[in-house]
């Protein structure tokens, strides 16, 4: 009887043993898989790529010095300063010199930020009613001049939106304030901010087709020219 029960009792503890070291193998396998999959699989993870904020919509008087009310138009994509403004000193800081300052009327600016952080630099924001018009943005670089430009409401269609940028930078344009040039442009053509949009001659030209010139092109200082404007972005 001793011997029965020593043999099965020594079965016993040898089967239990048997059991917990397949336990530990499998185990060890299951990490051994995690460790290849991860190894193989973490290289193959793709990066995100940097998204570039959009460019500036501008046309720009070139010449060296303005004339009339206004020196060009900006055509933003909505009324966020923060957002839209570095875009737009990406291109005039080459342009005209550093800004380092601009004013607005608040009425169509939910929100009037003091500073904006631009590339490389601050720009103090100001706002002022009745003196600024409010389709109007008003920039100064220090040093260097003051600069005025029609501000077109983000809402506003391609085809209204070329045609003011086309009258703010042409040297030999109506010397209209810049809501009077918008509300010119209503009456004339009978057209609300969401008309239809370009056709694509339009769109090719107004989107940096032939009259367009590089945003680095200095101004010019000779006699004023009719076709010579600058338009970069859409």
């Amino acid at each position: 009887m001793d011997s029965t029960e020593s043999i099965s009792h020594t079965g016993f503890h040898a089967g239990s043993f048997s059991a917990k070291d397949e336990t530990r193998a499998a185990a060890e396998a299951a990490r051994r898989r995690v460790r290849i999959m991860s190894a193989t699989l973490y290289p193959t993870l793709p990066h995100p790529e940097p998204v570039a904020a959009p460019a500036a919509r501008l046309a720009l008087k070139t010449d060296g010095t303005s004339r009339g009310l206004l020196d060009g138009a900006w055509w933003p994509r909505s009324r966020d300063l923060l957002s839209e403004l570095p875009a737009l000193t990406d291109v005039l800081d080459p342009l005209w010199g550093r800004i380092t300052r601009i004013a607005v009327n608040p009425e169509h600016w939910p929100v009037i930020p003091r500073k904006v952080p631009v590339d490389g630099h601050i720009v103090k924001v100001g706002w002022f009613t009745p003196e600024i018009d409010p389709h109007k943005l008003l920039l100064l670089s220090y040093g260097t001049g003051r600069w005025d430009l029609l501000v077109i409401p983000p809402e506003t269609g391609a085809e209204s939106a070329a045609r003011l940028m086309a009258a703010a930078s042409d040297h030999d344009g109506p010397p209209l304030t810049a809501s009077a040039l918008i509300a010119a442009d209503e009456a004339r053509h009978a057209v609300s901010a969401t008309d239809g949009p370009l056709d694509p001659d339009e769109a090719w030209e107004y989107e940096g087709g032939a009259p367009a010139v590089s945003a680095t092109v200095p101004r010019q200082t000779g006699p004023p020219d009719r076709a010579s404007r600058l338009i970069v972005g859409m």
